[in-house]
């Protein structure tokens, strides 16, 4: 059973995501929000598995509320939910330590995927939306101050384990970098682990992050 909590200030929203999710016995809606704070004050008192987030909200909005539950070092995992027309707030949330992003309009079977693997302590990024986001991240991110081999965390890597990271931080799935690199998608989900521990990344959202902040990827990098 996989505990959400919904946050959005429309409350018909609220309504249709907990029919949806109720209607399935692998999900259950313990509590909802209608603004950040409060978003805030519930994820610390009820600790849901997934926080389903809006992002536009009086008062405090979605990424904030993001970032302090993210800090809070709490196990729940932060889902954002976003428009086309929010690519601007993409990179904060990340920041913030949203655990992925799904547009509105996804279909119900996607959302439930989705909020199933951030529960899992997978990254979820909507595939529409995937490398247009990090190519929108990458160009509001500043270049690096250094070269990529300045961080001691890049030179505990592999050469093989860099080269994964490098895919990661292009947008690849498991499955085209196993084809890239004619080995297994098991042998790469190995691989994957290996440099999500070794960077300190809690998930392959922020090993982007990475990725971009040392120069590893750029737009159109592949």
């Amino acid at each position: 059973m996989t505990t959400v909590l919904v946050v959005d200030d429309q409350p018909l929203q609220r309504y249709g995501f907990r029919m949806l999710l109720d209607s399935v016995p692998e999900t259950e809606v313990v509590g909802e929000a209608a603004h950040g704070a409060e978003a805030v004050r519930k994820a610390a008192e009820l600790r849901p598995d997934v926080v389903l987030m809006d992002v536009r909200m009086p008062g405090m909005d979605g990424i904030e509320a993001t970032r302090r539950i993210a800090a809070a070092g709490d196990r729940s995992r932060v889902l954002v939910l976003t428009t086309f027309d929010l690519d601007e707030y993409v990179h904060a949330a990340l920041r913030a330590g949203a655990s992925g992003f799904l547009l509105k309009d996804a279909r119900p079977e996607e959302l439930l995927a989705g909020i199933r693997a951030v529960a899992a302590g997978d990254a979820v990024i909507a595939p529409a939306l995937t490398r247009r986001l990090l190519h929108e991240f990458a160009r509001l991110v500043p270049p690096p101050d250094g070269g990529p081999g300045q961080d001691p965390r890049l030179n505990a890597l592999t050469e093989r384990e860099r080269e994964i990271l490098v895919a990661i931080g292009k947008g690849w799935t498991n499955g085209e970098i196993a084809a890239r690199f004619v080995v297994s998608e098991s042998t790469v989900k190995t691989h994957v682990g290996r440099v999500l521990s070794k960077i300190g990344a809690r998930d392959r959202i922020q090993a982007v992050i990475f990725a971009y902040d040392h120069g590893l990827a750029r737009p159109h990098a592949g």
